[in-house]
Order: structure tokens, then sequence, then C-alpha cells
């Protein structure tokens, strides 16, 4: 599942590099959503992108690619997953920083001197609002693949270990088969075919603690645990939330290096 900015992430860095065709990333957001447009956030962007301005009809996110070309012919893009308290990836302060915070992720072309969010406008309609970022900020932090995996596979008996403490199970009756029915409605993500196979590996493994945490926090205030057992239920869960976004970052982030760098 991952999302829709790692998806434009790995797909935008392949094509740039020639192996894939532009259909082939506008195939790729299809299950995302039936309909995807495009916008320039503000005035700097609107002048940097030439891209309609938001208030303004839209585009398609094939100009989006066309524009990124331009700017950028052999760019690559960074998936950005922030979360209130852990910025890590993101350029610094603007607002393309906000909004991605704001919305949890983004991907940020920073040889193009642009970063684009994705959000819900209406039913089946995402739209990619364009921020001009002209500083790109210091290059991220780099986690070894292996070494992210390793960190989730312990979060995933962090996650188990949580549910039963915290007895979610009891509160919610079939929380097991929650779990796999919330895995079996996300949007299937769709991978160029030169991905690593342990980059597949641990998005995968990323959803299914995605899913769990979405299972161990579902309970509405009110509901069965008491507002201090909610409390420390969620000062539990956060760091096996951070593990997510890390490894997926990590996962991302190799496969756009060997993506790129496989000799056309």
């Amino acid at each position: 599942m991952s999302c829709a900015s790692a998806t434009l992430a790995v797909w935008a860095s392949a094509w740039l590099a020639g192996a894939a065709a532009p259909d082939d990333v506008l195939d790729a957001l299809a299950p995302w959503s039936d309909a995807h447009d495009v916008v320039a956030a503000d005035d700097d962007a609107a002048e940097l992108t030439a891209l309609p301005a938001a208030g303004t009809p839209p585009t398609s996110t094939a100009m989006l690619l066309i524009t990124i070309r331009k700017l950028a012919p052999r760019g690559q893009a960074r998936l950005v997953l922030p979360a209130p308290g852990d910025v890590r990836g993101l350029p610094g302060p603007g607002r393309f920083s906000r909004e991605a915070t704001a919305t949890g992720e983004g991907v940020l072309f920073a040889d193009a001197g642009i970063g684009v969010v994705p959000g819900p406008i209406a039913d089946g309609v995402v739209r990619w609002s364009v921020y001009a970022v002209p500083d790109p900020g210091p290059t991220p932090e780099y986690v070894a693949l292996n070494e992210a995996e390793r960190d989730l596979r312990g979060q995933v008996r962090a996650a188990a270990a949580a549910l039963s403490e915290m007895d979610v199970a009891r509160h919610r009756p079939g929380v097991r088969e929650e779990i796999a029915a919330s895995l079996r409605r996300r949007p299937q993500a769709l991978w160029p075919g030169g991905m690593p196979p342990q980059a597949l590996r641990v998005l995968q493994q990323a959803d299914e603690v995605d899913a769990i945490l979405s299972a161990a926090a579902g309970d509405e205030p009110g509901g069965a645990l008491s507002a201090t057992a909610a409390i420390a239920r969620s000062d539990a869960l956060r760091p096996i939330a951070t593990a997510v976004r890390v490894a997926r970052r990590a996962a991302v982030a190799e496969a756009v290096r060997v993506l790129v760098s496989v000799p056309r």
C-alpha cells in the first residue's frame, strides 16, 4: 500500500532515468484515486513552473511530469513522511514543509526546486499541490535498508506486545480479522519491474505494521479505554509509527537509487 507520494517518488525517478515511460507513471497513480489534478499552490510556484495557480482550472499529472522534466531533466525524487516532532527529510521552514507535515506525506524534487503534496479534494479526486522549494536543505540522513528492516521487525514484535498489554483484542473483538480486512481494502501500489526485492519486502512489512497501528488506535474517545490508558497506548505506539515512516523512506530511497543507477 505505502502511499501515493511513495508511488510518485519511485516512478517519477525511474522515468527521469529512462527506466519507465510517462504513461507508466500515470498508470501507477491510478490505484490511489479515480482522478488526479495539479495546481501551483502559490505565486512563486506558478511563476517557476507555469502551472495553473490555485483558484484557476487545474491541469493534469502529465503536465506535472513535463514540468519536472523541464526543470530537472535527470533529477531524482525524495519521499518525505513528516509528522509533528519528526521532520526528517524536509527542506526547512516553508509552505511545502508545513503542508507535507499536515498531510503526512509529500515528494521533494530538489533538483527542480519544487515539492508536491497530494490531498483529496472530492470523492475520487486527488489534487497534487506544487510548492516552490528554492533551498532543498541538508542532505537527509541515510538509513541503510538492512537497519530499517531489522528495526521494523523489532517493532512488529513490539506492536504485538503492545496490543496484548493494552488488551485491545478484549476491547475490540475480531481485531485480527479487522487488520486483515484493512490490508485488503487499501490500494495496491504498483512498482517498476526493477524494484529491489528487499525494498518491496520492507514496504509490505510497513503496511502490515501500519494496519496493526490503526487497529490499536481504533477505540473512540469515551469508549472502552480510559483516558489514562489511551494516553499510555498512544505513547507506546508512537515509536512504532516512527519506525514505519523510517522504513518506508529507506525502502523508497533504495528503490530510487537502484532504478536510476541501471545503465540504459
